[in-house]
């Protein structure tokens, strides 16, 4: 049998490592899981990493990574609000393709603030910085300038918006209901960008003028109380 290098086999015990900690919390994701998961002796996950800690530092690197990754597949280089809307719809369309990934993120920050650790603080500071970084120079090669504050709250909408989507996402799984879900989610960014950034916003979802009553209830049939 060939042997697999290092750094492979690295990577596939972070990824196994998300995939057991979305299935069955931090905890529960114990190392002989994670091995069985990587199809991997248990031994080679310990000569991988010199412990649980430092393998969940290696996961936690991974989270941010693949966080920044999809900012930037979807930066389209366009002017700030039309990238804003990119990035938005962007992150949510991949948290409904990557449901594993985001209930590992969730296990995984509420683990870190548990911690008292900076971990959850890193993922989220990189993940700002990236998304700043790729408003401003869309603001910039628009010729548009912005006060740094409005890129902050921009930053700090998207993120807000993704993150309650992505946990949403999480409790109802219904695929039928996401597409939906996702435009309401981007009309809530619009109406912000169209009250902060004016014309410059472009054009912002208006509300359906037949029957709002059922359109509303459309959106919402997927949440159950019985």
């Amino acid at each position: 049998m060939a042997r697999i290098p290092a750094a492979e086999r690295r990577a596939e015990l972070v990824a196994a490592a998300v995939r057991m900690i979305a299935a069955h919390g931090v905890e529960g994701a114990t190392t002989r899981r994670i091995a069985q998961e990587a199809n991997a002796p248990l031994a080679t996950l310990h000569y991988c990493f010199a412990s649980k800690e430092v393998l969940f530092a290696a996961v936690f690197e991974h989270v941010g990574q693949q966080y920044r990754e999809v900012l930037t597949s979807n930066d389209i280089h366009g002017d700030m609000p039309t990238t804003a809307r990119a990035l938005l719809r962007g992150l949510l369309e991949w948290y409904v393709v990557n449901p594993e990934f985001g209930a590992a993120t969730v296990e995984l920050i509420s683990w870190a603030q548990r911690q008292e650790g900076e971990q959850g603080q890193t993922v989220y500071n990189d993940a700002f910085a990236t998304m700043r970084a790729i408003l401003g120079a869309g603001a910039a090669a628009a010729g548009q300038p912005v006060d740094g504050t409005i890129i902050d709250e921009l930053t700090y909408i998207v993120s807000v918006l993704s993150d309650g989507f992505a946990l949403n996402w999480l409790v109802f799984t219904k695929r039928t209901a996401a597409e939906p879900q996702i435009e309401l989610t981007v009309g809530v960014l619009d109406a912000w960008m169209a009250t902060h950034l004016g014309d410059s916003s472009g054009s912002v979802a208006q509300p359906s003028t037949d029957s709002p009553e059922p359109t509303l209830r459309s959106l919402v049939s997927w949440v159950s109380v019985d």
